[in-house]
């Protein structure tokens, strides 16, 4: 099959959007898999599919594979990718917008300076709907943030890791445990980071995120996406990541986060002794790069 794209970037975080809103491709994991391949396809992080609305109240659809073919239930740069793309291809003149995705429904904003605004919706807490499973674990409480020990296998053990990591959980429409370290340079990131992503304690694995507190205003992160490695942004990552700065107490409610693909803001005024059902709203860039056809073969 023969399939028009284009290639977009949000903060380096690359993708391949497909146009399904006059009729669909019905790919499976395989055939995602191959447009994600960066050797054989087009190469991405993400590929994002474009439907149309499911009811009147909404403007469109938009569904979200990983580079390993999953489906996934939200991306904050990839929010602001879609946007972009339905604006640049005149599916819509609105500058704001509510799509539906797995996890539920989100609002986008287009603003005058070309960047894009996503209500990102509130943060998730409870356990059983990140899902983390917590049994057993030791806990500590920073801030108005809970801390939890993941304690790590015994090869990591041996291979010089310390025997576990403390991390805060949370969901932003996907699982997210975040670590603070002294410098995300120095970070194990490469090595952590898929330890963390397959851990017994999240079913459905977990993106890893290693937070460096510049300032109270200024983070400096790395994210090893579920599904995907590291990639040069993660934006729920980056959402994740201020929201438990602001519960520990380290961070104010407006933060410049500071990923190698570009700066997001991300904005929370929930936090300790407020109103933790408060939407993370998050500001970045979207960028089209190039369109292209591809031939897609027939894959299991």
């Amino acid at each position: 099959m023969r399939i028009r794209f284009t290639k977009m970037q949000g903060a380096g975080n690359d993708f391949v959007v497909l146009d399904e809103t006059q009729a669909r491709h019905n790919f499976s994991t395989a055939q995602y898999r191959f447009l994600a391949d960066r050797h054989f396809g087009v190469g991405a992080d993400q590929i994002l599919t474009v439907r149309p609305a499911p009811n009147p109240s909404l403007d469109f659809e938009y569904v979200i594979h990983n580079a390993d073919g999953g489906e996934v239930e939200h991306c904050g740069n990839g929010a602001r990718c879609f946007v972009r793309y339905v604006r640049d291809k005149g599916l819509t003149t609105k500058d704001r917008v509510r799509v539906k995705v797995k996890q539920g429904e989100i609002e986008l904003q287009m603003n005058a300076d070309g960047r894009v605004t996503v209500n990102m919706g509130a943060p998730i807490f409870d356990a059983s709907k990140v899902p983390f499973q917590l049994e057993g674990l030791q806990l500590k409480v920073v801030g108005d943030c809970q801390v939890w020990h993941l304690p790590l296998n015994i090869n990591a053990a041996s291979s010089g890791f310390a025997a576990g990591v403390d991390v805060a959980v949370l969901s932003m429409g996907n699982p997210h445990a975040v670590q603070v370290v002294d410098s995300v340079d120095t970070a194990s990131v490469l090595s952590l980071g898929p330890l963390i992503e397959n851990h017994s304690a999240f079913p459905n694995r977990v993106n890893a995120g290693f937070m460096q507190v510049l300032s109270r205003d200024a983070i400096r992160l790395r994210v090893f996406e579920r599904g995907a490695g590291e990639t040069l942004a993660c934006g729920t990552g980056a959402c994740a990541a201020v929201v438990a700065g602001i519960r520990m107490g380290l961070l104010n409610p407006k933060v410049d986060v500071q990923t190698h693909g570009g700066l997001l803001t991300i904005e929370w005024q929930g936090g300790a002794l407020k109103d933790v059902s408060q939407p993370v709203l998050m500001t970045g860039p979207a960028t089209s790069v190039f369109e292209g056809e591809i031939d897609v073969p027939e894959l299991p």
